[in-house]
């Protein structure tokens, strides 16, 4: 099966289509992060405090399909880690997105379960191609019906 794709160079593409992101950051709520994910199409929640972003994931009346974790604001790429590692033991698979300037080379893991990362200042265009990685699955299922 051959999927094709015709892009309209005239406008830009929405990808995000109404997606529930949770953004874990100290920056300000419309930080350019946030602002690169909203104008793909993403609703987007920020969250300033590890553990209650954790806590709004597992028992918060949304559903986020989708945590970015501004890693510099929050105290580095090796606490981003840490908050991918506690969301995995709780069993809770989503799909996330690390974005770090101590990011040696950018990561597109093959499995769901490890986190796309990202090199800080993410750029519209990486952090849209991290964005369609992460979220292959949703994306694939939506084409196809």
């Amino acid at each position: 099966m051959t999927l094709l794709n015709s892009f309209d160079p005239q406008t830009a593409t929405v990808v995000g289509f109404g997606i529930n992101t949770l953004l874990i950051t100290s920056e300000a709520k419309q930080g350019a992060l946030a602002r690169k994910l909203a104008g793909m199409g993403c609703r987007i929640e920020t969250c300033d405090e590890i553990y209650y972003a954790l806590d709004r994931v597992m028992d918060g009346p949304q559903d986020f399909e989708l945590v970015v974790v501004d890693c510099d604001s929050m105290g580095g790429l090796g606490q981003g880690r840490r908050v991918h590692a506690l969301l995995k033991a709780t069993g809770r698979c989503i799909p996330m997105m690390l974005v770090s300037k101590e990011c040696e080379a950018q990561s597109f893991p093959f499995t769901r379960y490890e986190p796309t990362v990202l090199r800080a200042p993410a750029s519209s265009i990486s952090l849209r191609v991290g964005f369609e990685h992460a979220m292959q699955e949703r994306l694939l299922m939506a084409r196809a019906s």
